[in-house]
């Protein structure tokens, strides 16, 4: 369905529960799911969260200078980033991790036509370090980098089945959608991702799949097209 995707892993999908930290056994089930999918032939760009570590808007961050908080956040997503490259390496797989920030002696810097040849080569790249830049979220850099590689799709791995009109963990009766546009996201307001995710998408004709990570398979499913999880759409 799909040759070029890039999926996003926050970092609270790394912890499995603990909330804290990175738990391997999960690390491999998910790299497992990418092995997979990279045999089907399609070429994959991961962009990692730090919210299992640390995160510039929680509450630890308020009292902090808030481009300071986000630096840590994104020294953050470099751990996470390592963390998936180790298992999936441990797959047989070829990975990169390319960090916004420099930080030549773990990573190489991110640049564009590398990032699109690693690709090119059946290597998995993962993004670290957010944009680089403080007052964006991970989501956005998911966003952009999306778009800078020219993906087909943009896959957000969440830990519900979808979009719903209210949080379905407290809501027992919100409705799912199946089918949803960025309009419609930004006027009723849902809490997705944040706007400015929203907005690059939006404007850049994006696809975008909001699927649950812990169905175990879901990735190639949704890689392959079946119905799993909701399509946004421009």
């Amino acid at each position: 369905m799909y040759k070029r995707v890039v999926l996003k892993l926050s970092g609270e999908a790394l912890a499995a529960g603990k909330g804290f930290g990175v738990d391997v056994i999960r690390v491999h089930e998910i790299a497992a799911e990418i092995a997979e999918v990279h045999a089907l032939g399609v070429e994959l760009a991961i962009v990692v969260g730090g919210g299992n570590f640390f995160r510039g808007v929680a509450e630890q961050a308020k009292a902090m200078d808030r481009v300071s908080a986000d630096n840590m956040g994104m020294l953050a997503t470099v751990i996470n980033a390592l963390a998936v490259q180790d298992a999936i390496e441990k797959r047989g797989l070829h990975c990169r991790v390319m960090s916004a920030i420099e930080m030549n002696q773990v990573a190489e810097p991110y640049i564009r036509r590398r990032a699109i040849r690693h690709l090119e080569k059946g290597r998995v790249v993962i993004f670290a370090a957010g944009t680089g830049n403080p007052y964006f979220s991970t989501d956005t850099a998911a966003s952009l980098r999306a778009m800078e590689i020219k993906a087909d799709v943009l896959l957000k791995a969440t830990k519900v089945e979808g979009i719903y009109d209210a949080d379905p963990v407290i809501t027992k009766d919100a409705v799912k959608f199946e089918q949803i546009t960025y309009m419609e996201i930004l006027r009723l307001g849902l809490k997705v991702m944040d706007t400015t995710a929203v907005s690059l998408c939006k404007d850049n004709n994006l696809p975008m799949i909001i699927f649950n990570l812990n169905g175990a398979g879901n990735i190639r499913r949704v890689i392959s097209g079946e119905k799993v999880g909701s399509l946004v759409t421009a």
